[in-house]
């Protein structure tokens, strides 16, 4: 057990416990939910054995294509894209079905049939003989996927004590990260294996990740949350003495008690949500994972290689592009883990949106200066070197700022009651728009030219400026005694009943008088 002490106080309730191992195993194990998500990011459905068994026509353009003269108007195929991204589209319905699975039945059984669900679709994918088994393998992907996002988070959230909730969150970024880079290697090194088996390996080895969300979660504990709200407190409060590492956790425990009993009231928390008193909530869900897609993440992962290949670079510049960008997603990762509790959520999302924008204005205007409206030019050594390095500017302010944020804030925030709904909320918005931009980004790129990266620019300084006035600081705040936050916002507070705050202090004692 690791003995760092941690104190909540500031307003809120103060709890005493310890950092112990077998919380950091716990919610290490639950974490492998990103892995999944990220091994399919760096998929192999680029590969030529594959192209050539499932999309021959697409193939023989691809091959026929030689170095564009208008960079812009590229489009590619629309088929191939719908098929790659109908994966977000499969788990924006089952983020919808997996809530009322997560409130019923508890994170951890939400967790593991999403791992087996996707081991299912790896099996089916890799094994495909035909168009139809892959449509199949990619749908049961997808539905593995929605189902382990929409309750790997709140997991996290739930196990981890508040002060470094927001560092214990954000592994499941990080192994988002790790995931798409391990793919990324594993399909640099099936590369050469001939007769059509390189993609089937590369695909078939996300079984590893699958298994280990779907066999770990047989031996994870639901969280002390799930359990009180589905009537088991004693294994509750042993279970939050044992993630503690103290005997004493009675105030932790009292507020888990309270919103439990406020959650049971609630019978449809889909519409509950739509009540004034969690307008906030519903609000911040929505927009988060709106504003992540719409910073143009998507755009510029995918103008970063189209870009390398006006240069001549072919292939190679998918490999030099994807691990470059992919080192700096990791290590910029690593230092939002690193930040997020000390320094908190708000300042990260404000310096992160300001950095993503102005290089977004900066690209924009290198396009405009070296392409024009024509689309047609070539940039130099020096030149491709720093819009390189404006690429990486972009991918590192994202990577510490609105995309592991973006999962982390509508995990905390919500209270007990709609919170798995909530939570459905904001992975189906994310899967939704993540779809939508998917297959929007190249006819955009057509139509608005240079003007792309100056409309997600727009985005970007829209997006601070909401973090900046509309959202509180939550680090170090219990998961249960947000409504304490988000009362004393200026604009929030209005819609936070006053019996929303109740004195925790009055309800123990008759919680223990009506116990006796």
């Amino acid at each position: 057990m690791a003995r760092a002490k941690f104190v909540v106080a500031g307003g809120v309730r103060q709890y005493e416990g310890n950092i112990t191992n077998y919380m950091v195993v716990t919610c290490t194990v639950a974490a492998a939910g990103g892995l999944i998500f990220g091994y399919d990011s760096g998929g192999a459905a680029s590969r030529e054995e594959f192209l050539k068994l499932f999309f021959p026509t697409s193939f023989q353009k691809d091959t026929a294509t030689v170095i564009p003269d208008d960079i812009y108007c590229n489009s590619g195929n629309q088929f191939r894209t719908l098929f790659t991204s109908s994966l977000y589209l499969a788990a924006f319905i089952a983020s919808l079905i997996a809530s009322s699975v997560t409130r019923s039945h508890g994170r951890n059984v939400s967790m593991g049939l999403g791992g087996f669900i996707y081991f299912i679709g790896i099996i089916t994918s890799a094994a495909s003989q035909n168009f139809l088994m892959l449509v199949i393998g990619r749908i049961l992907i997808g539905v593995g996927i929605g189902f382990s996002i929409q309750s790997v988070l709140i997991y996290l959230s739930e196990m981890a004590p508040p002060n470094i909730r927001g560092a214990i969150n954000q592994c499941f970024q990080m192994n988002v990260t790790i995931g798409i880079a391990v793919a990324h290697f594993v399909n640099y090194c099936t590369a050469q294996i001939k007769g059509g088996w390189g993609w089937r390996l590369s695909t078939g080895l996300a079984v590893v990740p699958a298994l280990m969300l779907g066999v770990g979660s047989l031996f994870l504990p639901d969280t002390p949350n799930s359990m009180l709200n589905r009537g088991h407190s004693e294994k509750a409060k042993q279970l939050l003495q044992k993630l503690r590492g103290v005997r004493n956790v009675e105030q932790e425990f009292q507020d888990i008690v309270f919103a439990s009993q406020v959650a049971k009231q609630v019978k449809h928390p889909w519409k509950d949500i739509m009540q004034r008193r969690y307008r906030p909530y519903l609000v911040m869900c929505i927009l988060v994972p709106f504003f992540q897609q719409l910073s143009g993440i998507n755009a510029i992962t995918f103008y970063a290689p189209f870009l390398f290949k006006t240069l001549g670079f072919g292939e190679k510049a998918m490999v030099v592009s994807s691990a470059i960008t992919g080192v700096v997603n990791a290590v910029s990762t690593c230092v939002s883990i690193a930040l997020v509790d000390t320094y908190g959520r708000r300042p990260l999302f404000i310096q992160g949106g300001i950095q993503m924008s102005i290089c977004q204005v900066a690209i924009a205007t290198m396009i405009a200066v070296k392409f024009g409206v024509s689309g047609h030019g070539i940039l130099t050594k020096s030149e491709t070197d720093l819009m390189l390095m404006l690429i990486c500017c972009y991918v590192a302010a994202f990577a510490w700022s609105w995309g592991p944020l973006g999962w982390l804030i509508p995990s905390e925030i919500c209270p007990l009651e709609i919170r798995s709904a909530a939570q459905a909320l904001n992975v189906s918005v994310n899967m939704l728009f993540t779809f939508l931009i998917a297959q929007s980004c190249l006819v955009m790129f057509c139509y608005l030219k240079f003007g792309l990266f100056l409309l997600f620019a727009g985005f970007c300084v829209l997006m601070t400026l909401f973090s900046h006035f509309f959202l509180p600081e939550t680090k170090h705040v219990p998961i249960e005694d947000m409504n304490t936050v988000w009362k004393e916002h200026w604009f929030w507070g209005k819609y936070i009943p006053d019996n929303a705050i109740p004195d925790r202090d009055e309800f123990r004692d008759l919680h223990l008088v009506s116990s006796h």
